[in-house]
This record gives C-alpha cells, sequence and structure tokens, in this order.
C-alpha cells in the first residue's frame, strides 16, 4: 500500500481518533475494575488528550499543521519520558520516592487541581508505584511507553506526507 497517497488530514484524524480512544479506553477499564491512577498515570492521560486536540486542530487548521507537528512530539516525548519514570518506580518502588509522601511536584500540583475541577476524569487517588493493571506481562505505564514514542515516529512520518 502507498502510504503517500493518504491524505495528512486523515494521518491528523486518525492520530485524534486514537488519543481520545485510549483516553476513553483507560477511563473504562478504570471505572469496570475500579482502578485507583496515579498522578502520574493522570498526567499521562491529560498528555493523550492535548495530543488529541492538537491532532484535531492540525487536521481543521492545515496551515499550522507544522507547529502542530512540532507540539504533538514534543508532547509526545514528554509522554515517554514520564512513562519511562513511572516503570522504573514500578520495578524499583524501594528506591523510589512515592506521589504523595512528598512536597508535591508540578505534575502532583496540576493534576491535584484538575482532580478539584474535573474529579470524573482527573482524579489521582493511587500510587504511583502500584501496578493495579497488566496486559500481557505490561503496566499502563509500560503501554504509555511504548505508545508515546510510537506517537512520535507517526508524526515524523507525516513530515514525508504531502498537504
Amino acid at each position: 500500500m502507498d502510504l503517500s497517497r493518504i491524505p495528512l488530514r486523515a494521518w491528523f484524524a486518525a492520530l485524534a481518533l486514537g488519543c481520545f480512544g485510549l483516553v476513553a479506553f483507560s477511563m473504562a477499564l478504570q471505572e469496570m475494575l475500579r482502578l485507583a491512577p496515579c498522578p502520574l498515570c493522570i498526567f499521562q492521560r491529560l498528555l493523550y488528550m492535548v495530543i488529541g486536540v492538537l491532532a484535531l486542530v492540525g487536521f481543521l487548521l492545515p496551515s499550522a499543521r507544522p507547529l502542530w507537528r512540532g507540539v504533538i512530539g514534543a508532547a509526545a516525548l514528554l509522554g515517554a519520558g514520564v512513562a519511562a519514570y513511572q516503570t522504573w518506580m514500578q520495578f524499583y518502588p524501594e528506591l523510589a520516592s512515592e506521589c504523595g509522601f512528598s512536597d508535591p511536584n508540578l505534575i502532583e500540583r496540576l493534576v491535584d487541581w484538575l482532580g478539584m475541577q474535573f474529579p470524573s476524569l482527573f482524579l489521582a487517588t493511587g500510587f504511583c508505584t502500584s501496578i493495579e493493571w497488566s496486559f500481557l506481562g505490561l503496566s499502563m505505564a509500560n503501554w504509555s511507553l511504548l505508545i508515546f514514542p510510537g506517537i512520535a515516529a507517526y508524526v515524523m512520518l507525516t513530515l514525508r506526507r504531502r498537504a
């Protein structure tokens, strides 16, 4: 299949749908399994939402796509860093300073504020070192550690596409 024939708008629409689908899936799992997301989990959810909104804007405003690509790529790399940190915390919980037991950092303060504004979407009640759910041996943080770089690679692929 010749990927160069796929319109650039479709690439942005697919990215937006994928990110919003990931958020919906995580929220459904949280509700069905009574999972307690931690501040880093919620921050990653926020990053998926930001990437989805930026992809939607890239779909709607074609003239600013280079800007959206750069911001989406940066958000995806930030998400990969957060997911890598949480993965490390889950592998070595005895070495990690648990979220909530020390002075809150910028991410924790943002998540706390969002949790007060929109509790059904952003309320963090869990611990960053705990693994409450896994699929194929990977926690949600592990999956995000695969997905965020995948988003960055996806954005790099769009650089080769024509408008």
